[in-house]
């Protein structure tokens, strides 16, 4: 029988070359805050900006990855992944090269917000690769494994970035991130494979595009476990903000005992995403999302019961957040594997996307609110977490109950 000279595209495997590249892509997000946030002072003084000029540019980077994982995830269920997330990371590049040559500070804000646009290819389609490829069971492995990758950004962008600005300037650490860009680019381009196959891709007009946003909502299992994920990221975002005012200010931490704490504090979410991908897949992703709540409550119950006993040290507040961080990282994942198991290949990008928007979203509506009580205080940091890993575990029951879409 004579072979067809254009064979039917196959759906790629997971492997671990492919699994390193979408971790890698996926730390678009943290690479560009991290490395960048030493050098906040002498961005200021150097465009004669105001401070809180500065930290706009983190808004409208976070403005753009939150907006911008909407449109890529759904316009990726229709003309395939590939075909957004290489113009996106190419748009990335230029737009970070362009960062390095400000001459103002408004300028930097405007390409702050396409930066985290383009940004947000990366974090929302890495996810739907994942689950393209995988089957349930796999499914929660391989995320894990994609968040215990990821994960290294955090940890490295801070090595990368304070040094060079310590010895050169903002703009060098710029040249950094535009040759991690560009990298990125070149990679996706040369070894990422397709892996929405044209017979799963949505059809119809252009204008219902957004019509699987409204569908997935109405799910309520699917609704119920990107709750637990964003919550849980809630939470999380609860400790990143206030840790420092509460270790230095409160507990009297030097800058290097913070660093190391909160070092080892990130440390957890690598641990925790090694043990969950060996034994996740066997026990299943809700026992473990569960194993997580307890873990992730049982941290903040040990911050409070200190804090209202007046003995909470900078030695106990490092441990109860290694547990925190430790717990949330079975919860992320596995509440992310779940919810993603109620999508279709036709919806999966419109799935990854609202998770990701909702996680952003909660997760900017905290951050100014464990600031409400001053520096010298730690109940609206507490009351966060509470609320979240309270409101973050109910939400796991119900879903539970509901049945599968």
């Amino acid at each position: 029988m004579q072979k067809s000279l254009h064979p039917e595209p196959q759906k790629p495997q997971m492997t671990g070359l492919l699994l390193c590249l979408l971790g890698f892509i996926s730390m678009a997000g943290a690479l560009s805050v991290d490395m960048y946030l030493p050098s906040f002072g002498n961005i200021a003084s150097d465009l004669s900006a105001h401070p809180s000029s500065v930290q706009l540019t983190l808004t409208a980077f976070m403005a753009g990855v939150g907006i911008g994982q909407l449109f890529h995830g759904v316009v990726s269920d229709r003309v395939g992944r590939r075909r957004v997330v290489v113009p996106a990371l190419a748009v990335f590049f230029v737009s970070t090269l362009a960062i390095v040559f400000v001459p103002n500070i408004e300028l930097f804000i405007g390409l702050r917000l396409v930066q985290g646009l383009s940004a947000a290819a990366a974090v929302v389609i890495s996810r739907a690769i994942v689950v393209d490829i995988s089957d349930p069971k796999t499914a929660v492995k391989s995320l894990s494994m994609l968040a215990m990758v990821s994960s290294l950004g955090p940890l490295i962008a801070p090595l990368i970035g304070g040094p060079i600005a310590a010895v050169a300037n903002w703009r060098a650490v710029l040249v950094a991130l535009t040759v991690i860009a560009a990298t990125m680019f070149v990679a996706v381009l040369l070894l990422l494979p397709e892996s929405l196959l044209p017979e799963n891709r949505q059809r119809g007009p252009i204008l219902n595009a957004y019509k699987p946003l409204l569908q997935l909502l109405k799910q309520p299992r699917y609704t119920a476990f990107i709750l637990v994920f964003a919550l849980s990221f809630g939470g999380l975002m609860s400790y990143i903000s206030a840790s420092s005012f509460v270790a230095q200010s409160m507990l009297r931490a030097n800058e290097l005992q913070y660093a190391i704490g909160f070092a080892i504090s990130a440390a957890a979410i690598l641990i925790g995403n090694l043990i969950n991908s060996r034994i996740a897949p066997r026990v299943g992703p809700f026992k473990m999302l569960v194993i997580g709540s307890a873990i992730a409550l049982t941290a903040v119950a040990l911050l409070v019961l200190q804090t209202a006993l007046g003995v909470l040290s900078v030695v106990s507040f490092v441990a109860n957040a290694f547990l925190l961080v430790f717990g949330n990282s079975f919860v992320g994942s596995n509440a992310s594997a779940l919810a993603l198991a109620e999508t279709k290949p036709y919806n999966r990008g419109s799935g990854a996307a609202l998770m990701g928007s909702l996680q952003l979203l909660i997760g900017a509506s905290i951050t100014p609110l464990v600031g409400l009580g001053g520096e010298h205080t730690a109940v609206p940091m507490l009351i966060c977490l509470a609320a979240c890993a309270l409101a973050s575990f109910g939400c796991a029951l119900y879903g539970s109950r509901q049945p599968r879409g």
